[in-house]
């Protein structure tokens, strides 16, 4: 790197771009691998891989054109500085007009010195002055044409390696999902592997034998990126809890969702019924597609509406099925839910049956609603209209989560 006066440097040629994104790998494999044993064992997995989303991003250089200005000073130009044409002695100074440039931008300035993967051998000096690109053109009688000309060329090549540069970082900062996921699950998997626990892991549900399969439920992830501070984990040790695999709740609840359409298909024939008697129903369809590891039941009732799945004792899920009868008592449904789930990685639907005329304007009232729930983490996915899945944990602790699906079933009076 050739330095000039002050703070000036080369734009985009001091630091290598490749080895800065390979370093901050490394760094969010580190930050995983210092970690209690505790913490790794305890945090809510999705929490803590959104922080180290937002921690270890590197947002790219905003550069502002459009408020690009320009100011003046007179300067003694050494005459080694000046053009062949000039006759200058050697070793004296000149005044001239120096016209400076100021060419704001938003991020780290440090940026503005790293290399890109693709780069061009030639590169502008600026330097960097009060969240301003600044650079300076010498005015040796030139026409305004010309140093316009000359300025414009200076900014298009900051852009262009701004440019190149940006493409690098969104590419680094798309792959910190998976090497977090990677590092953190290979962690984990270690460590319960050395207090052999996945012996007792898992909630011994299977898809029953002589049922054939109904349903292939293809899984999306939206990834939501918001400003993630440290999830903080206060519990000591760690117990292992039951659950039942991601692919079984979605068997579940495509079951579910498969009796809620006949429901619509078919007005007719449930019309009058109430919430026990749909309930029932639903439960006639989900018991003989699975078994129990314990008792012959699998799927058990509790009280009007629930259906529940219990294991030693816990609730690992339950469903609730309710009449749609406003904003304020879907929120009580999922404080209703909330309350009965105490284990971590629990799964849970909440089953609405609009009886409104039209379904579209609660289906707005679900989407804006759920969010504000206190206890709300995150959507992942709209299966389709009306079955969407969230991320909430359960009360005074984030790191207890629930999955949490709600589906809506239009059955106008």
């Amino acid at each position: 790197m050739i330095r000039r006066r002050n703070n000036e440097f080369h734009a985009f040629s001091d630091y290598d771009g490749f080895s800065i994104i390979e370093s901050q790998k490394q760094r969010i494999v580190s930050a995983i691998r210092s970690q209690t044993d505790d913490y790794i064992l305890n945090v809510n997995r999705e929490e803590y891989i959104q922080h180290l989303i937002s921690e270890f991003s590197i947002i790219p250089l905003e550069i502002n054109k459009d408020q690009l200005s320009v100011s003046t000073y007179e300067a003694q130009i050494p005459a080694g500085s000046h053009p062949g044409t000039y006759h200058v002695r050697s070793g004296q100074s000149y005044s001239k007009d120096v016209i400076k440039y100021h060419l704001p931008f938003t991020g780290d300035p440090e940026l503005l010195k790293v290399r890109a993967s693709s780069y061009t051998l030639t590169s502008p000096i600026i330097n960097v002055e009060e969240g301003c690109i600044c650079f300076e053109i010498v005015n040796f009688n030139l026409a305004p044409e010309r140093i316009k000309q000359e300025a414009d060329s200076t900014i298009n090549s900051i852009e262009s390696q701004n440019s190149r540069l940006t493409k690098d970082l969104i590419a680094f900062n798309n792959q910190i999902e998976g090497i977090a996921n990677q590092a953190f699950d290979s962690r984990k998997q270690q460590l319960l592997s050395k207090n052999d626990l996945m012996s007792s892991l898992g909630v011994p549900v299977r898809k029953a034998d002589d049922t054939p399969s109904t349903f292939s439920v293809p899984t999306r992830r939206t990834k939501v990126i918001p400003s993630k501070s440290k999830p903080v984990v206060a519990e000591k040790g760690y117990k292992p809890e039951p659950s039942i695999d991601d692919s079984i709740y979605l068997q579940i609840l495509s079951i579910i969702h498969d009796v809620g359409n006949q429901f619509e298909r078919l007005p007719s024939t449930y019309a009058g019924k109430d919430e026990e008697s749909l309930r029932d129903h639903i439960l006639l369809i989900l018991e003989p597609n699975f078994e129990g590891s314990a008792t012959g039941e699998t799927f058990n009732k509790s009280g009007k509406t629930d259906i529940l799945l219990r294991h030693e004792g816990k609730n690992v899920f339950i469903a609730e099925l309710k009449f749609w009868r406003g904003r304020k008592s879907y929120l009580d449904t999922i404080n209703q839910l909330l309350g009965y789930l105490t284990w971590r990685d629990s799964k849970a639907a909440i089953v609405m049956f609009v009886k409104n005329k039209e379904l579209s304007p609660v289906l707005d009232i679900v989407k804006s609603a759920t969010p504000e729930h206190e206890n709300y983490l995150g959507f992942v996915s709209e299966q389709e209209e009306g079955w969407c899945h969230y991320r909430f944990h359960i009360n005074d602790d984030k790191n207890r989560e629930v999955k949490l699906s709600v589906m809506l079933f239009h059955l106008p009076e």
